[in-house]
């Protein structure tokens, strides 16, 4: 069933329109799930989420007992016109909830998404790395909130569960307003902005089957996976480029790294002459890898989980 949660009038006779898919199982009454995506305009991955979700749910409705509503584009303005913001007003949705009914449009519109999901019994919040980097999926957890999470984030499929400590500039996101009003919420990054990595997502969508089944409300087929690793900050080796230049990849985000292992070179195009070989501190996983070549000092190049297997 398609229902609009949020309409507000735009400039020449047009709206903007959020709209929601609620499925409702055949298999009687039991946990409802929120799957959120669309945040951001310039990420993708979880389109191809909430479009494979459907499609499975709704070709076996007599297997799911319960209620799961798909909120596949929070964003549709950024994601017509691929920013990452909502265009017009120069504001990043995911600094705006709980948002205000009376409130400008996105603070109305965060205030509606909110108050929707509000009453779920999980959320997932999908979303895509920027189009610079290219990671493996991974549910972020705060640490506040890791002794309610990590069981939940287990069966997710996912093969990273990085427990972080909470900023302050976090404190406006959906996950985080959602996790302090009860409701369980798991961020879930995964794949590169401006793509859609269908492998990726369908394994995401496993995981979205699984957590179903843990939860009481899916009698269907599961696909598992080994439990994710958790990680906290400490264990996350991050490498960064110290000159300007070219950065040139020399292996495949998700690998094996071995300590000194090099993972890849700044160049420079002048000169003909490498200003820096990425070499591995540790070993353990390479899960995040930057694609974009163009790099300045400080420009975030890799991610490697300190013993992950």
């Amino acid at each position: 069933m398609i229902k609009t949660i949020f309409s507000a009038a735009l400039p020449v006779s047009e709206r903007l329109v959020i709209r929601k898919n609620r499925i409702v199982g055949a298999g009687g009454d039991g946990p409802r799930l929120a799957l959120v995506t669309g945040i951001h305009g310039d990420e993708l991955e979880g389109q191809y989420v909430a479009f494979e979700l459907a499609r499975r749910l709704g070709e076996r409705l007599d297997d799911l007992a319960g209620t799961v509503d798909i909120y596949p584009a929070i964003n549709p303005l950024g994601l017509s016109s691929h920013e990452h913001g909502a265009p017009g007003f120069d504001i990043d949705l995911d600094r705006t909830f709980p948002g205000s009914v009376n409130g400008n449009l996105t603070d109305a519109l965060a205030h509606a998404v909110f108050s929707d999901v509000m009453g779920a019994d999980v959320c997932i919040d999908v979303r895509s790395t920027s189009s610079y980097l290219q990671e493996v999926t991974q549910v972020r957890i705060d640490e506040q909130d890791a002794g309610k999470l990590v069981r939940i984030a287990s069966a997710l499929n996912a093969r990273l569960v990085w427990v972080r400590v909470p900023t302050a500039v976090l404190d406006s996101t959906l996950a985080h307003c959602l996790n302090a009003s009860g409701v369980p919420t798991l961020e879930v990054q995964m794949g590169s902005g401006m793509r859609i990595s269908q492998d990726a997502g369908t394994w995401l969508v496993e995981g979205l089957l699984n957590l179903l089944e843990h939860l009481g409300a899916w009698t269907g087929p599961t696909i598992q996976l080994p439990p994710p690793m958790v990680s906290t900050g400490k264990n996350v080796a991050t490498l960064v480029a110290e000159s300007p230049g070219i950065f040139v990849p020399k292996v495949e985000c998700g690998c094996r790294i071995r300590p000194g292992q090099v993972m890849g070179i700044v160049a420079d195009p002048l000169e003909g002459v490498i200003k820096q070989e990425i070499a591995s501190p540790c070993e353990g996983m390479l899960f995040a890898l930057r694609t974009y070549p163009m790099v300045y000092p400080g420009s975030l190049l890799a991610r490697v989980l300190r013993g992950g297997r």
